[in-house]
């Protein structure tokens, strides 16, 4: 089966899953793009032979379009996913799921009533090999139970649109979900620490924070976001347990010995970094959509907790207090208790 994928939103993500659904990823087709820029829509569909659509219900509603990928922009992305779980129709949702709690709920009941899962969200770092190999190390139990986890991103600048905000809703983010995952546990607090500022920030930017966040079973998190380290991108996770320790690796690289030094290449933005998990995610969500099956990547309660736990973090860092998350309490669709 050949999966028919309609695209709503055609920045710069969505025409790079795009190229990736069309020229990577085997089995879909993308037949439909929408976007508030028509001629933007337009450039994109021609490339890969697509037709335009004027809205985001018109393309859910196309009978050509057996599986919807939003890429508009945050506050839109309620609205796209409630239609098209209306519809019956698989997302693939990039995150954020919706910019509030408040939608992200009314997403999963919607998808409650529908009776069963539809909507995954673009949390692509489940799918890099090296934090799979740290997940199957933790769950063996061959370092025992986890005890604490120590966590860097680090970028190497940020434009001066970017917000003290930002470091928990856009970049922190991807370490909530996947910290959430790799622990099979949950966030119940959190914390922000701000160190002295770096002088590479610009002025009205809270640039390094420190994030520290407990889960239920008492495991403690510290996160380093560091948005103007200057030397590159760098992702760092290490979670500590009773017997021992698993580190994510660094990208593979080759060592250069020249000139008296040992040097190895840095990367500078997240999208080398990510591009094998961005192709597995995309490659695994298609075949699970071909075969009828349920998606097994993050789902809507995954973006409710996301959205929930960002949130109590920009409360934090404005009132300096620990702050609990208080997430309601997880429905057995999602894996919760019955």
């Amino acid at each position: 089966m050949t999966v028919r994928v309609g695209v709503i939103g055609a920045g710069w993500i969505g025409q790079e899953h795009i190229r990736r659904l069309t020229e990577v990823v085997t089995g879909a087709e993308v037949t439909a793009v929408t976007d508030i820029d028509a001629a933007r829509a337009e450039e994109a569909a021609s490339r890969v032979g697509a037709r335009v659509v004027c809205s985001g219900a018109e393309l859910i509603a196309s009978d050509d379009v057996d599986a919807v990928l939003v890429t508009s922009w945050g506050p839109t992305h309620a609205e796209h996913v409630l239609n098209a779980v209306a519809a019956g129709k698989p997302i693939f949702c990039e995150k954020p799921l919706a910019t509030t709690a408040e939608d992200c709920l009314k997403i999963v009941e919607a998808e409650m009533a529908h009776g069963r899962r539809l909507v995954q969200v673009g949390f692509m770092r489940r799918y890099d090999a090296g934090y799979r190999k740290m997940k199957q190390v933790i769950d063996s139990g061959r370092i025992g139970e986890p005890l604490i986890v120590h966590c860097a991103h680090r970028n190497p600048t940020v434009p001066e649109s970017y917000t003290s905000s930002m470091a928990a809703l856009d970049t922190a983010v991807h370490e909530v979900d996947v910290l959430r995952w790799l622990l099979d546990d949950e966030i119940v607090s959190t914390q922000v620490v701000t160190p002295r500022a770096t002088s590479k920030r610009f002025a009205h930017l809270k640039d390094p924070q420190i994030m520290l966040f407990e889960t239920a079973k008492g495991v403690r998190i510290d996160l380093e976001v560091f948005v103007n380290c200057q030397y590159g991108y760098d992702i760092q996770c290490e979670a500590v347990g009773e017997e021992g320790l698993v580190r994510l690796p660094d990208p593979a690289s080759v060592g250069v010995r020249s000139a008296g030094r040992h040097s190895t290449q840095v990367l500078t933005d997240w999208v080398g970094r990510f591009v094998d998990a961005f192709d597995t995610e995309f490659r695994e969500w298609i075949a699970g959509v071909a075969s009828g099956s349920e998606p097994t990547g993050p789902s809507a309660w995954d973006g409710y907790a996301a959205t929930v736990i960002t949130s109590a973090t920009v409360e934090a860092l404005e009132s300096g207090r620990v702050v609990a998350t208080d997430l309601k309490p997880r429905p057995a669709l999602y894996g919760g208790a019955a």
